[in-house]
């Protein structure tokens, strides 16, 4: 089992996963050419391929889009982000999927009035992906300028590979996890979900 290999081998066998992904390698490569501070592709995009991989689906089968996030605390306006946007549109243009693009230091500014809760202001890309519903979700990866991966894995990689879905009751409540737990479920019915934990008190949705 790749979860019991050692974390060196864990991160090879990620990167021979997520490499069967075309897609996702042109958003790794492109993404790298907008030179973005903190960045990461992230989400969906990485735990899904790595699922789809080890049921024997296609690799981009079932993923939505594919999520950049990065972190800009130097100018927090909309103009900045919009225009980081826009340049991505053209850099993605002929891809065959949804790119999102969103600055990380600016979720707090936008998140209550879009959903009516408070989001603390992140101290970094890292920290916003900190905040995904489940602990799968938690997955960073970035191409260096030296071509050498950069993985941010803050719960590791055993259940990425074991395809268990695990809460993270950080800020999302529990009916965002159970609403996406639910779709991944319908898609890779092999999914283990484990339940909410009991007591758990939230306060915010997750970014991004």
């Amino acid at each position: 089992m790749i979860s019991r290999l050692p974390l060196d081998e864990q991160l090879e066998s990620l990167r021979a996963a997520l490499s069967r992904n075309d897609v996702l390698m042109e958003v790794l490569t492109r993404t790298a050419t907008l030179d973005l501070p903190g960045w990461y592709v992230t989400a969906g995009c990485l735990f899904q391929t790595v699922w789809n991989v080890v049921t024997d689906k296609p690799p981009t089968s079932g993923i939505k889009d594919y999520d950049v996030f990065y972190f800009d605390a130097d100018d927090l306006s909309w103009e900045a982000e919009d225009a980081v946007i826009k340049t991505g549109r053209e850099v993605f243009v002929d891809l065959p999927a949804e790119v999102e693009i969103r600055n990380e230091a600016r979720v707090h500014l936008w998140y209550e009035d879009k959903f009516g809760v408070v989001c603390p202001p992140y101290e970094s890309t890292e920290a916003a992906i900190d905040s995904f519903a489940a602990t799968t979700c938690c997955l960073g990866v970035r191409l260096e300028t030296d071509g050498r991966w950069r993985v941010y894995a803050p719960h590791g990689l055993s259940d990425v590979f074991n395809l268990v879905v695990r809460p993270n009751p950080v800020l999302a409540p529990r009916s965002v996890y159970e609403t996406k737990a639910a779709r991944w479920r319908e898609q890779w019915p092999e999914l283990t979900v484990l339940e909410w934990p009991s007591g758990s008190v939230t306060s915010a949705l997750p970014a991004g």
